[in-house]
């Protein structure tokens, strides 16, 4: 059993869209799903610097777009045995299941990424910080102290910390036993209270999505679990917003459902990251470019 995965936010890289513009299915289906947003996705793709790119409003569309288009190439319309997303990943996963359509994806994901810029910007300063190692205890105890919210639990040793942006500086300076701190470039306390106001925006351009239910195994950020409804599929999309990621339940329902080999489509290279720690032995192929498709072809071919 395969699982196709999807990144998050902090994936993208400038120019990733350059070399899969040579695949003609794939170019043609990015031009169709800017067409969907407001943000000319090819365009940052492929001529946008960093700055630019790890700005919410576009990073976000950005990365569903060329989620979306990279396992339509490889999979064409099939869906996946098992499929999940990190954080703005869940949208693009969500699609792939069928519960949503790619457009309905992109449409959603733009309203979302505007939203929570706005809601950062409106908030008092906050950011977030990747804590790494540390024993787990600890690391809670610390984030609890200076008033953080474990925003992503990764597995693997990663908690990302979120809150107001003096604390995570107070956490980069002081960190826990055993532990490194990494301050991310990121708008604001993303999957936090301070998103709340995102929430009730993307739930209103939610109410006109009609999704379907799920045939195969969609894994909700919220707690690992499998979900087939449809309307239930959609809100945890809505909620997921103002509330934590357990990518680590995520990976534990992976494994319980007797997963044998992960794809994480383009821009890949984080998820298949933290599978090596948290779920050892599981071969992987993150598509970081199109000469990893044949790869993942063959894994698929042995895998499905």
């Amino acid at each position: 059993m395969i699982a196709v995965l999807c990144p998050g936010q902090g994936a993208q890289t400038p120019g990733m869209l350059t070399p899969w513009l040579q695949i003609p299915g794939i170019a043609s289906t990015l031009k169709s799903l800017s067409e969907a947003t407001e943000v000319d996705v090819v365009k940052h793709g492929t001529e946008s610097d960093a700055e630019t790119i790890r700005d919410t409003a576009v990073a976000q569309p950005l990365l569903v777009a060329t989620a979306l288009a990279t396992a339509r190439e490889l999979l064409g319309d099939a869906l996946p045995a098992v499929t999940a997303g990190h954080s703005v990943g869940e949208f693009a996963a969500a699609a792939l299941s069928g519960a949503i359509t790619d457009h309905e994806a992109m449409r959603l994901v733009t309203v979302r990424a505007n939203a929570m810029a706005a809601a950062a910007a409106a908030a008092e300063p906050t950011s977030m910080a990747a804590v790494l190692g540390g024993d787990p205890e600890d690391v809670l105890a610390a984030l609890a102290a200076l008033g953080l919210t474990p925003a992503n639990m990764n597995g693997g040793g990663q908690v990302v910390a979120a809150g107001a942006k003096s604390a995570i500086e107070a956490l980069v300076s002081s960190p826990p036993a055993r532990a490194r701190v990494i301050e991310l470039q990121v708008a604001g306390a993303f999957h936090t209270e301070t998103m709340q106001p995102a929430v009730a925006a993307l739930a209103d351009a939610a109410s006109s999505v009609r999704p379907n239910d799920v045939a195969e195994v969609l894994l909700s950020n919220a707690d690992g679990a499998r979900v087939f409804d449809g309307a239930e599929v959609l809100g945890r999309l809505v909620s997921q917003v103002a509330n934590p990621v357990r990518w680590d339940l995520c990976q534990q329902s992976m494994l319980d459902l007797g997963v044998t080999a992960i794809i994480e489509v383009a821009p890949g290279g984080v998820l298949t990251g933290l599978a090596k720690r948290s779920m050892k032995g599981i071969p992987a192929v993150a598509l970081k470019s199109p000469a990893d498709l044949d790869a993942a072809r063959e894994l698929l071919e042995a895998h499905a």
